[in-house]
C-alpha cells in the first residue's frame, strides 16, 4: 500500500452517524477514536467492546454492511461502510 493510499480519508455510517476515518483502519478502531462506546450491549444491559484486539475474545462483535457478527478489531473500515453495534 502506498503512503497515499493509507492516508486518504474515508467516510463509514457508524449506528446512522457519518465518521471520517484514515483507510486502513480497523473499525474497533475507529469506534474508539470517535468516542462511539461499546461494539454491543450485553444481556445485564453493560455496554461490550474490544477488549484483546486479536479477535479471539469476541466482544467486539457488530454488524457490519448487514452482516451480524463480524469482528470489529479484525475488519478494516471501507468508504461507505455501514457499521450497526447494537442490535436492530
Amino acid at each position: 500500500m502506498s503512503s497515499r493510499g493509507a492516508s486518504a480519508l474515508i467516510h463509514v455510517i457508524v449506528d446512522g452517524r457519518s465518521v471520517e476515518v484514515r483507510a486502513g483502519t480497523t473499525v474497533a478502531a475507529a469506534l474508539a477514536m470517535h468516542g462511539l462506546g461499546g461494539t454491543r450491549t450485553s444481556v445485564s444491559g453493560e455496554s461490550r467492546t474490544a477488549l484483546c484486539g486479536m479477535g479471539v475474545c469476541q466482544e467486539c462483535r457488530v454488524t457490519i454492511d448487514g452482516r451480524a457478527h463480524v469482528l470489529a478489531c479484525q475488519t478494516l473500515c471501507h468508504d461507505g461502510q455501514t457499521i450497526q453495534t447494537t442490535a436492530p
